[in-house]
């Protein structure tokens, strides 16, 4: 490699800035990973200031899929501190592997790393885990960039992960700079691509490449079809209730792909007692609901978190003023639905002026507006649940997480249709995508939306796509064994070696998820499945097999 190149790919911070001292403090870091005591998880500075990589893929894997802080080795930042991520390689997984390790091969070893999150990835508290696994990437990606100012990302996310990259992605693309100029996690410019599978905070009629100049068929500057030019949106929209928005600067770059029938995607709309069954859920130790199921100890928490709902919605309703509310069209359901959501901030509660032509609250008692009230009560409770029973009747759990990976939770590893214009599945796509962005960067090539690959790209992304794993497949024995009906997140477990390894997945479901129709849902799983999983992988040239127990 000509010195140049060594020099540009390992990169120094701007606080070493002479040749000897970064000698130092390679070899004193070096020095402390390896012999300090007890640090059997130490490894390589790869995110320091030592070893920069023209492009960083950050990936966040589903439930129980994540890597383990106490038990995988771990990235370390310029101090030698330990980082929340780990290499891929240092960690597999058995769903996500396919995709952020494509660009592997197509570019020098030294240009691409991808590396995992540590977060939770758990349901003892959804939002903790999820809110964990968001300030985890940004603190990962602002480390990366202060040491290596000229790596390129890509996020990636799957399930539960694919919550986190979206609450990351929309942050990042909506930051703005400081009085310095610079932002506070990374500049939007430096991040090329967002992939995002299974996406729980959709919005209702959006296309897979958000913000594009074609939302169906590819993300700006990439040339390759997705699909063909027309194209209808999965229906329904996202699971997860408050967490859909824009992406900012990073629209155009985000590529949101969501099966029909996913309904952590793709929930249906008018179902909102399921909506507040899943805002309840993302408040609940489901992990601990799931494997002990109803007991004295586990129904204290569902008490307690039914109790904290009802007086914030009382404490709105005082708020608008009594009178007030009892004159809109809010129903108490509507109250519900908004305090019942784990971002709900009681200081931002929209207030709800009194109607201009009616008497005013001092005036006539708001018992007069009590007829009127509950017929609306009744009257949206009856509109606003159309699609409840008809949800509940479907089995979700089966259709969105279903036995040998059935479900449609599992689409993305085996959704191609060559017969309709779609010849590559959406993790084919992704890893292609991510291979055409780590060439671009390896090259040098300044960020070019309306750039094109060129024919040699597409071949290397074939390749690349056809060395690794695309769907893997399992046998699952499902046992769901509770009953509230919840629209999930549901994220995949899996612990793997790259090629045919062994894989232990499991996650739980959302125990009632929302099928069908259109959005408006629910959030992570509150079921209790359990499944025994026994598969081998499909598709290209590794074979996994697995050994399942539920799905989230």
């Amino acid at each position: 490699m000509p010195l140049r190149d060594f020099f540009a790919r390992h990169r120094i911070a701007a606080a070493v800035v002479a040749p000897a001292t970064l000698g130092v403090v390679a070899i004193v870091a070096a020095t402390w990973a390896i012999s300090a005591p007890g640090r059997e998880d130490a490894t390589q500075l790869t995110s320091s200031v030592t070893e920069c990589h023209d492009m960083v893929t950050i990936s966040v894997a589903g439930r129980n899929d994540a890597p383990a802080q106490d038990s995988t080795k771990l990235l370390v930042d310029a101090d030698g501190k330990p980082l929340p991520a780990a290499l891929a390689g240092d960690h597999n997984s058995e769903w996500v592997d396919p995709v952020v390790n494509a660009p592997d091969g197509a570019v020098d070893p030294d240009s691409y790393a991808a590396v995992y999150i540590a977060y939770p990835a758990n349901m003892s508290s959804y939002e903790d885990a999820v809110e964990t696994g968001v300030a985890n990437t940004k603190q990962v990606m602002s480390e990366i960039s202060a040491a290596c100012p000229d790596t390129r990302f890509a996020i990636v996310g799957y399930s539960e992960g694919a919550d986190v990259v979206r609450r990351v992605a929309m942050e990042i693309g909506n930051q703005q700079p400081g009085a310095d100029g610079e932002y506070g996690i990374v500049d939007p410019d430096d991040v090329v691509g967002v992939v995002i599978l299974a996406d729980s905070g959709r919005s209702p009629g959006d296309g897979p490449f958000i913000g594009a100049a074609n939302a169906c068929s590819n993300p700006d500057g990439f040339d390759q079809k997705y699909q063909g030019a027309t194209c209808t949106p999965a229906s329904g929209q996202g699971a997860v209730a408050g967490t859909s928005g824009g992406f900012g600067a990073l629209d155009g770059k985000i590529a949101s792909f969501c099966s029909d029938g996913d309904l952590t995607c793709a929930a249906p709309e008018n179902i909102s007692l399921l909506q507040l069954v899943v805002n309840v859920g993302r408040q609940l130790d489901v992990d601990r609901l799931q494997a002990e199921g109803l007991t004295p100890a586990t129904g204290a928490d569902v008490a307690v978190a039914l109790g904290r709902i009802a007086l914030a919605a009382f404490a709105d309703i005082q708020a608008q003023g009594l009178g007030n509310w009892m004159q809109s069209d809010e129903t108490f359901l509507d109250v519900l639905l908004r305090v019942s959501d784990p971002q709900y901030d009681p200081a931002a509660a929209p207030q709800k002026p009194a109607k201009a032509d009616t008497i005013a609250a001092d005036e006539l008692s708001p018992l007069a507006y009590l007829p009127q009230k509950i017929l609306n009560e009744i009257v949206g409770l009856i509109v606003t649940n159309e699609n409840t029973i008809p949800v509940v009747m479907s089995d979700p759990y089966q259709l969105t997480l279903g036995p040998d990976h059935t479900g449609h939770h599992f689409d993305y590893w085996d959704d191609a249709d060559p017969g309709n214009d779609r010849p590559l599945t959406s993790a084919q796509y992704a890893a292609a995508w991510l291979t055409h962005l780590a060439k671009q960067a390896q090259a040098g090539e300044p960020v070019d939306t309306k750039a094109k690959p060129q024919a040699e790209d597409y071949a290397t992304v074939q390749a690349a796509v056809q060395s690794t794993t695309a769907k893997p497949t399992a046998t699952t024995t499902a046992k769901p064994t509770a009953t509230t009906t919840a629209t999930g997140t549901p994220g995949s477990s899996a612990s793997s070696s790259a090629a045919g390894a062994t894989t232990t997945e499991s996650a739980a479901p959302a125990t009632t998820p929302a099928p069908v129709t259109t959005p408006q849902v629910a959030a992570p799983p509150t079921t209790t499945p359990q499944a025994t999983t026994t598969g081998s992988a499909a598709t290209t040239t590794e074979s996994p097999t697995s050994t399942t127990t539920g799905a989230r």
